[in-house]
């Protein structure tokens, strides 16, 4: 065969090859409550580093302003599986919708309720938010059922609180430093950002360690998960699987490299302008994130006790908390990594 029948020969096979490992993928749209908060690097990581592509899959990262609005994406079928709280699996199981979370990333919650830069003299203490305006992520989102519970535990009537979606992001912190909220519920990196414009920032409770968390919670507490219908977990096995693998992966690269080398992977709009203040967040952030993906019982009781003191409709439920999550994806790709 003359040499150049041979060269278009092999291109063609190669191409072939090509397409056939594109179409060997699985397209997987996932719902993330806002990829600039550091409470959902672990997601955003895996994507860039390529953790999804080899577990076989072609994800979509589709960013919501919150975790409700990423939920309603899922419920209404515009996406595959949620990157967020496990909280909502709970709220819902009441509601008698079937969630699961199949790997967990955070292993607390990371929030912080932080008083805006502008009433710092007027608010000293929870019970001081009473009719004031408090930012939220979304309404409905993970960050208002927080602030519903520290209003609660604290005397203050969750309806007394005017709740503002605010976003996570530069949104929040802009929201903040205007004064147009009397305080909100905030993540890193926008707590860590704020703070370094204003030395005397006040907070008034934060759970972005797990000291702060044990107190608030009385246990650690999961934060940030992979989450989707039941039936679709049940119907898409090998997906769910790659995505847990994917995760796991990620958590393991986490917790083997340098904070720095970290941010170097992330997209530089989600760093920011300000990459000293991004890395001092994410220096704080990092032991929040688990090192195996799993879901400790322990914690998931945290939540639903949490959700039964500030919602009468979770307290009378009679959920089956073992619904709510699995950690079957999770052994088996610590299984196949080789780790405990």
């Amino acid at each position: 065969m003359p040499a150049h029948l041979r060269r278009l020969g092999f291109a063609l096979a190669a191409l072939v090859l090509s397409s056939g490992l594109a179409l060997a993928q699985t397209k997987i749209t996932l719902a993330v409550g806002g990829g600039s908060c550091l409470c959902y690097l672990p997601t955003i990581l895996a994507k860039q580093l390529g953790e999804f592509e080899k577990a076989g899959l072609a994800v979509e990262v589709v960013d919501f302003k919150g975790g409700s609005e990423s939920l309603k994406a899922v419920i209404g079928g515009s996406a595959d599986v949620v990157s967020g709280y496990f909280d909502h699996c709970v709220n819902l199981a009441a509601k008698g919708q079937h969630l699961q979370a199949f790997v967990v990333y955070d292993r607390y919650p990371g929030f912080a309720l932080v008083v805006s830069p502008k009433h710092t003299a007027e608010i000293n203490s929870i019970k001081d938010l009473a009719n004031k305006k408090v930012g939220v992520s979304a309404p409905g989102s993970s960050t208002d059922f927080f602030l519903k519970y520290m209003l609660s535990k604290n005397g203050v009537d969750p309806n007394s609180v005017s709740v503002i979606g605010v976003g996570l992001g530069a949104t929040a912190v802009a929201a903040m430093e205007q004064g147009q909220i009397d305080a909100a519920i905030m993540l890193d990196p926008a707590v860590t950002l704020l703070q370094g414009k204003n030395k005397d920032l006040k907070i008034l409770s934060d759970t972005r360690t797990q000291k702060d968390t044990l107190a608030v919670f009385g246990g650690e507490y999961p934060g940030g998960a992979l989450y989707t219908k039941a039936d679709w977990i049940a119907s898409h096995e090998k997906e769910v699987q790659g995505m847990t693998t994917a995760i796991v992966a990620t958590l393991k690269w986490i917790h083997s490299h340098t904070p720095e080398e970290i941010m170097a992977k992330m997209p530089p709009e989600m760093v920011g302008k300000d990459k000293d203040l991004y890395l001092a967040a994410l220096k704080n952030t990092i032991p929040m994130y688990s090192e195996t993906g799993r879901m400790d019982p322990k914690g998931a009781a945290a939540v639903l006790a949490v959700f039964s003191q500030s919602s009468p409709d979770v307290a009378k439920a009679n959920i089956d908390l073992s619904k709510t999550y699995t950690n079957k994806y999770v052994e088996a790709a610590n299984k196949k990594m080789g780790m405990k």
